[in-house]
């Protein structure tokens, strides 16, 4: 319009000026076009962030470029454009609406495309990051800290090679990181620490030559971290809280910081470290790490900050051992330290020191007794330093020796160290580190000479299950990544379920049952022998255990019980349940003959046997064959621990029997067979005892009418398939293991003649009727092991 206002004035200029003169106002125009778009987009932004109090002072008539920054929002522009957009709210602010869109989001961010710098600190922002965030193409810092953004790194922001600084701390990203990422070409800080990604690191993150920067704490990694001494410019390198190792990781010595606590590192802390002269803060801490300190880590000349605590860490200190001056923080605690603590460690008020949990030659913090780190050394294969020269000899023999002999040597000193810190009862006990220690897999003769098994537990081979063994608690945290909550399966009043997968693939079901009071491994050897003997087709067998101990007196902290995994639900899912096929007749008898078969290997199959197991119908869980499987038997394992932490005793609650419990302890087992097969008759589960009793009434009296009216009560999806004789005979069955007095009921040898009876019966008349109950079920989708906790 200006332009065209302007015309009549064009015949007393030239014709080349008045070109000249249009051009130059078209292009403010424009610019004033554009300054318009992105203060549309800024209050769009604004509206999206649902006016957040720290952008009231936004409106359609700032001057955005030139408003005053702040310390929490800070727009920059240059030549006209948005180049730096910060918004940072407080810590703590909640989830943005449910009608909140991160794709709409992201939508109005990309319409500003000069920018350079996004911060979007604590905002509430929630969903997963969109791949449009790519159209940001100039974009160098992308920092989002702080909010609930999910899913995995979008693999479009791959194609923004500017990308300089990307920090996603504290958010809930997940999956392993994209080997893109170390192709970026000019990234120099990457920061996502916080979030539940997983896996090992990229092998191409040996390429980022220009990073300074790697912080990757708080998250789900494992593994041997990469190859990083390429990383020439790296200043700083934070990998705690992961599951890293076990090898110190190959880095160059222009560190400032190095924070490699909380893994699983387990080799020795490698000579070039004291050459790290930039190094300020170094944190070691809760790993495993072996061999000598190099008391020349607290001398180096930009050292700070000092953490090794909570290793094995060997090594004899002096007290003219030199601290670098600003060394304001040591932490020695919870090693195998030796010697005199160093002066220069006391001698400054502004200095931290602790050194508790070591054999250093002082009363200061409780210590133990030159014995314990020499004998600690010794157990993982270090040479403690002393002056002993002889000693040391062969002690250095014995922990280089990698054979039979030495071997054999070494868990002979294992086990006379045990017996020597059990009879010490001293020591206080640490309150934050424990260590693994396997509990040796050889029985007593006397155990294996009073035990008496049944057939099938001499063939374990049938059972196909590998043989009973102890495992290291690093199995049982890889197994379960570090016991994550997406493993966890259940609780109850004796310990914790985890569900893991071992290095082979197999699943296990892992029991963590916790301590609260002292006591050896030896105390609890006679149990494991047990458990290593109840393994049978119809029970949910154990496949092994690990022992945690305490570093002080190796009293026991927490054992595991691992066991098989069975992924295909309960029985009731499958006879009462309305989320899948229900089972056959046919496979109904033999799910019960499987229960009995388990019932009878617990009672006889070894001395003692384990009685009063409180049997229910959701103990009872079915394995990708359909094969029965009873889940929660009374271990007495559990029975003492029980009583030992306050629970009282593990007996269930009894049956409608007398008394007399201890002499028929075998019949209430039976009973509480007697409601399993109930509910598999019936086809509905019983809600009480007294809904038990009138039901086996109700059956007791229709057993003697005819077959029609015996049909009419039996579950409506099997009373067409089943044979009289067989539904006639598991009632009659299920009524004699429900009588009151148990002195009445049958033993379990009787009741699994009876059961096999029916079985057969069944199987004649299947053939002679040429009936057909269809094709066998196929299990459906595997399902979570479902325990029953007493």
């Amino acid at each position: 319009m200006l332009l065209l206002y302007m015309l009549p004035m064009a015949e007393g200029f030239k014709h080349q000026a008045f070109l000249v003169l249009a051009i130059i106002l078209l292009l403010i125009n424009q610019s004033e076009q554009l300054e318009s778009s992105q203060t549309r987009t800024l209050l769009r932004v604004r509206s999206l962030l649902n006016y957040p109090d720290i952008l009231s002072g936004w409106n359609s008539t700032i001057d955005f470029c030139n408003t005053e920054p702040t310390s929490q929002v800070t727009v920059v522009c240059y030549e006209g454009s948005i180049t730096q957009l910060h918004i940072i709210g407080s810590k703590g602010t909640p989830l943005l609406p449910k009608n909140f869109s991160m794709d709409s989001f992201v939508k109005a961010l990309v319409k500003l495309p000069e920018l350079k710098v996004l911060t979007l600190v604590s905002l509430g922002l929630w969903g997963p990051l969109p791949g449009k965030i790519l159209h940001l193409s100039s974009l160098e810092i992308l920092n989002m800290t702080s909010n609930s953004l999910y899913g995995t790194i979008p693999d479009e922001l791959s194609s923004i090679t500017s990308l300089q600084t990307l920090i996603l701390d504290d958010n809930m990203f997940s999956g392993r990181l994209p080997e893109w990422l170390g192709l970026l070409p000019v990234l120099t800080v990457l920061s996502l620490r916080k979030n539940l990604f997983n896996g090992s690191l990229p092998e191409s993150f040996t390429s980022l030559e220009n990073l300074r920067v790697l912080a990757l704490s708080h998250n789900h990694f494992y593994g041997e971290v990469p190859d990083l001494i390429r990383l020439t410019n790296l200043q700083e390198l934070d990998l705690e809280d992961n599951a890293f190792g076990p090898r110190f990781p190959q880095l160059g010595n222009k560190l400032v910081r190095l924070v490699l606590g909380k893994n699983r590192f387990r080799s020795g802390i490698p000579s070039e470290l004291s050459s790290y002269y930039q190094l300020e803060w170094l944190d070691l801490s809760f790993n495993r790490f072996v061999g000598p300190f190099p008391p020349s880590l607290l001398s180096l000349p930009s050292i700070t900050y000092l953490n090794i605590s909570d290793n094995k860490l060997t090594g004899m200190l002096f007290e003219k051992t030199s601290c670098n001056v600003e060394l304001e923080f040591a932490d020695l605690s919870s090693n195998l330290l030796t010697g005199h603590l160093p002066t220069c460690l006391l001698d400054s008020k502004d200095r931290v020191s602790l050194y508790a949990r070591n054999c250093l030659a002082t009363e200061n913090e409780n210590q133990h007794p030159f014995s314990f780190c020499h004998n600690e050394a010794l157990a993982v294969g270090i040479l403690p330093h002393h002056k002993k020269s002889k000693t040391s000899k062969v002690a250095l023999a014995m922990a280089i020796s990698g054979g039979i002999v030495g071997g054999m040597v070494l868990l002979g000193l294992i086990f006379m160290f045990v017996r020597r810190s059990n009879a010490d009862k001293t020591i206080n006990k640490p309150t934050t580190r424990v260590i693994a220690e396997k509990a040796t897999t050889v029985y007593s003769s006397k155990f294996l000479s009073d035990a008496r098994y049944i057939s099938q537990t001499t063939k374990l081979g049938a059972l196909g299950l590998p043989a009973y063994r102890t495992f290291s608690l690093e199995e049982l945290e890889v197994a379960t990544n570090n016991f994550h909550t997406t493993a966890f399966m259940g609780e109850g009043s004796l310990g914790q379920m985890y569900r893991g997968r071992l290095r082979d693939g197999s699943f296990v079901a892992i029991r963590c049952l916790k301590m609260k009071k002292s006591r050896s491994t030896q105390s609890f050897m006679h149990h494991v022998e047990l458990i290593s003997k109840l393994r049978h087709r119809h029970l949910v067998s154990a496949l092994g255990h690990c022992f945690e101990c305490y570093l002080d007196d190796s009293s026991v902290s927490r054992i595991f019980l691992i066991f098989e995994y069975v992924p295909n639900g309960t029985l009731r899912s499958w006879i009462s349940g309305r989320d899948r096929c229900s089972l056959t007749w046919a496979q109904r008898i033999s799910s019960a003959i499987g229960i009995a078969k388990g019932i009878q290997f617990l009672h006889t199959g070894i001395v003692p046997g384990v009685y009063s197991n409180h049997l229910k119908i959701t103990d009872i869980l079915m394995d990708q064959n359909l094969v029965a499987k009873i889940s929660s038997y009374n271990l007495p394992l559990l029975a003492e621990i029980a009583g030992k932490v306050g629970h009282g005793t593990s007996a269930p609650p009894k049956d409608p029997s007398t008394s007399a419990r201890v002499t028929y302890d075998d019949k209430v087992d039976v009973y509480d067979f007697g409601v399993i097969l109930l509910e598999m008759i019936l086809g509905r589960p019983s809600k009480s005892r007294n809904q038990v009793q009138v039901l086996k009434n109700q059956l007791e009296a229709i057993m003697a009418t005819d077959d029609a009216t015996r049909r009419r009560v039996a579950d409506p999806t099997v009373r067409t398939s089943c044979s009289d004789q067989s539904l006639k005979t598991m009632m009659e069955i299920c009524v004699r293991c429900l009588v009151k007095d148990p002195a009445e009921r049958p033993s379990i040898e009787d009741v699994l003649w009876n059961l096999q009876f029916a079985a057969q019966v069944q199987d004649a008349w299947r053939v002679d009727s040429h009936s057909s109950e269809g094709s066998p079920i196929s299990p459906c989708e595997p399902q979570h092991l479902r325990v029953a906790f007493r």
